[in-house]
């Protein structure tokens, strides 16, 4: 199944709400992704530009993006990105097949 990073951001009313109610929201993030067959594969919070990280595995990118968007939906979070990754080999693949491809700089 493919992998998927999400980054995300805390309002500031999220983390009022944390600070007066401690959760670990690890259990959530793995209720969201396995109701749509996929696993948690990491959690971790952070400094700077994120508020925290998500490694995910899902069925398919429609699957992460109906997670997303429940949790984007949900209003918690200031920000929400994923990003698909690719494996070292669906990597390979994919300069092999762009060495196919008959590309043509604007102007050219």
């Amino acid at each position: 199944m493919p992998l998927y990073l999400s980054k995300f951001r805390y309002t500031p009313e999220t983390w009022a709400r944390m600070i007066a109610h401690p959760e670990d929201r690890r259990e959530a993030a793995r209720a969201y992704i396995e109701s749509v067959g996929g696993k948690l594969h990491g959690f971790w919070y952070a400094f700077g530009t994120h508020d925290g990280y998500n490694l995910w595995e899902a069925p398919d990118g429609v699957s992460m993006a109906a997670v997303a968007l429940a949790i984007s939906a949900g209003g918690a979070l200031g920000t929400f990105e994923t990003t698909p990754l690719l494996t070292v080999d669906e990597t390979l693949e994919a300069l092999r097949k762009a060495g196919e491809v008959r590309y043509r700089p604007p102007g050219a």
